[in-house]
């Protein structure tokens, strides 16, 4: 699924399930939230925290992509085009670091 498809996925899915976006406010709390949830997982999973029994049904890749979906609510209810957007963000990211990370000596 391309960007472009997944935005017009995640459209078509509101308009005929959810009923109507939730305000751009309550999106950027929802976002947070599933962020969070990200977070947890990560700190039990790769960190030194250790999983209580409520964490241990969580899954990485479901949380990832309700961080995805709510990510491409903002985007569609705020006209932006994520394809645009990332190609002209990679393309920054590659001129203003064509030599940062290399040069970087933490990274070595």
């Amino acid at each position: 699924m391309t960007l472009e498809e997944a935005q017009k996925a995640v459209d078509l899915w509101i308009k005929n399930t959810g009923v109507r976006y939730y305000n751009e406010l309550t999106n950027m709390a929802i976002l947070t939230e599933e962020v969070g949830e990200v977070a947890r997982i990560i700190a039990r999973q790769y960190g030194e925290q250790s999983f209580k029994d409520s964490d241990k049904d969580k899954n990485l890749a479901d949380e990832l992509a309700d961080v995805l979906f709510v990510l491409i609510c903002l985007a569609n209810q705020t006209g932006v085009d994520l394809t645009e957007a990332l190609t002209q963000n990679m393309d920054k990211k590659s001129i203003r670091d064509a030599e940062r990370h290399k040069n970087n000596e933490k990274l070595k």
